[in-house]
């Protein structure tokens, strides 16, 4: 599992375009997919903070905490810019932020309110990707531009059938077989 840090050395134009597209609205905005107890997704918005030592998001007391704290797989997707389909996507590992100088410094920089029951996590990077869309070609035309990142220190998955009765999580974890709740 890669910190932000080392996905960015490793890859800096694609770790900057994915943070500009979760900024790209001042403050980091984006969905975030945690795993249910059931196994099956749930989805949040959130405002992750990137800064140049890492990938972080505090969380208030929630089910999607209480997964993080569970289970720790994440997926973090932009929200789609206006003018184009861009988007960005990482994936990894969540892990909470005990270190009050690392939580006092990050909740300086997102303007934490002091007050309210939240916690830092800060999100490891397994794969990331961003997808670029031309806008103004036609519906159809042309392929999206796709660059994808995996952690070279990270186990290959095996490839299976997703739906084989041994094999029925994706990649992340999710049972791709069950209904949301």
């Amino acid at each position: 599992m890669a910190s932000w840090s080392e996905f960015a050395a490793d890859e800096p134009r694609l770790a900057d375009e994915i943070r500009l597209l979760m900024q790209q609205y001042g403050p980091g905005f984006g969905y975030l997919a945690t795993v249910r107890a059931d196994g099956g997704p749930r989805v949040h918005p959130v405002s992750p903070v990137i800064t140049a030592d890492g990938l972080w998001c505090f969380v208030i007391d929630s089910p999607k905490r209480r997964d993080l704290e569970r289970d720790g797989r994440y997926a973090l997707h932009s929200f789609p810019p206006e003018e184009s389909d861009d988007e960005a996507y990482v994936a990894g590992r969540a892990r909470p932020v005990t270190d009050p100088a690392t939580v006092a410094r990050l909740a300086r920089v997102a303007r934490a309110a002091p007050q309210g029951d939240w916690r830092l996590f800060e999100f490891t990077v397994d794969v990331a990707m961003l997808t670029r869309r031309d806008p103004v070609a036609q519906p159809g035309a042309g392929r999206p531009q796709m660059r994808v990142w995996l952690d070279p220190r990270g186990a290959t998955p095996a490839r299976r059938d997703p739906l084989a009765a041994d094999g029925r999580r994706g990649r992340h974890g999710f049972d791709t077989r069950r209904p949301a709740a």
